[in-house]
């Protein structure tokens, strides 16, 4: 963090939002992600929960792209009780990626985190995200999310999360869609002033 302003991690599972957040000193936290990843324990289904136990403040949480019937009620109710921002696919159908960006990085506020799990993507275009299903975001929604997020000046840091690379296409396009994800927060990046 001491030499750049933006910091990229690329994972394999979502664990390591809780590291990307925890060294960057993040104080709010977009996810775009099929899942709550408030469960119990320590996985890749546990880093929002870790961060808001560890003292992250609920209400700079904006979860974006939570799919419908991909998660149980009880997380539901975890992510209400923390005062989690839950904007679900279902949302996205009828507003803009813009608009729903300009709300997520008003709530989360300064020094925000963003976490790319890319199972919040249809699972066409994600083959090699094991949890992805079909009737999430589509390849040009992430991208204009990742544009967004790099042009932020409140965003400081970001990961790419959830590829098993190993069970991709023949065409490779679960790992294509993510490099595209890295230049795209590159180059909204290069459009902060």
């Amino acid at each position: 963090m001491a030499e750049t302003a933006l910091l990229l991690s690329l994972g394999g599972d979502n664990s390591i939002t809780y590291a990307g957040v925890k060294g960057t000193g993040a104080t709010g936290l977009i996810t775009l992600d099929a899942h709550y990843d408030l469960r119990d324990g320590v996985s890749n289904g546990s880093p929002v929960r870790r961060l808001i136990e560890a003292g992250l403040d609920g209400t700079k949480v904006v979860q974006i792209g939570i799919a419908d019937f991909s998660n149980s009620s009880e997380y539901a109710k975890r992510a209400r009780d923390f005062g989690i921002t839950v904007i679900p696919r279902s949302t996205l159908r009828s507003r803009s990626v813009s608009d729903v960006w300009a709300e997520a990085i008003s709530i989360a506020g300064g020094k925000t985190f963003v976490d790319f799990d890319m199972d919040v993507c249809d699972r066409s275009v994600v083959p090699a995200c094991p949890a992805a299903a079909p009737g999430g975001i589509s390849a040009d929604e992430i991208r204009q999310f990742a544009f967004l997020a790099g042009s932020s000046p409140l965003v400081i840091g970001a990961d790419i999360t959830e590829i098993d690379s190993t069970k991709d296409s023949s065409d490779e396009r679960t790992v294509r869609l993510a490099a595209l994800v890295v230049l795209e927060l590159i180059a909204g990046y290069s459009t902060r002033e």
